[in-house]
């Protein structure tokens, strides 16, 4: 997972257009592809600052679940390659999980409630609509189904500006 997330970053900062632009935008939307895979949207409060919710749902056989979050992030520009931003920042998730186990009137569900940090790369394309981020977010799950630090948490967020 740690050589798959450098090789990643690796291309993000090799592969891109050198020639993109520095613009900036002031709100996306999009998919967060990982781990919740989920819908983003993320808006700028300032130059610097910006609020990011995502809201999923995820389901195989017999386990369902419904996850949300907000994280405020910090965002500093990499002066070497222009649309290329680094963040870092923290906020909160939620995760609602039910499963049947086959027998009747034995389903079951929990909710878990974590505090995530959250560190990562932000790419906007020039003459483009389109941003790319991709960030890891470490998180100390408070109560429910998961409990305890939970490292394996981020995604690459493919988003439409605007």
């Amino acid at each position: 997972m740690k050589k798959l997330l450098l090789l990643l970053v690796l291309g993000m900062v090799i592969g891109f257009n050198q020639s993109a632009s520095a613009q900036e935008y002031k709100s996306a939307i999009g998919l967060r592809l990982g781990y919740p895979l989920s819908v983003s949207y993320k808006t700028f409060l300032n130059d610097k600052a910006a609020l990011e919710l995502m809201g999923g749902f995820r389901s195989w056989a017999s386990y369902r679940s419904v996850n949300i979050g907000a994280l405020y992030q910090i965002h500093n520009p990499i002066e070497s390659v222009s649309g290329l931003s680094w963040y870092y920042g923290g906020g909160l998730q939620a995760a609602f999980y039910s499963w049947d186990s086959g027998y009747l009137a034995d389903d079951a569900g929990k909710t878990s409630i974590g505090i995530s940090g959250n560190i990562g790369l932000d790419y906007k394309f020039a003459n483009t609509p389109i941003n790319l981020s991709l960030d890891w977010m470490p998180t100390f799950w408070l109560t429910g189904y998961y409990d305890g630090f939970g490292s394996a948490i981020g995604g690459l967020a493919v988003r439409y500006t605007f």
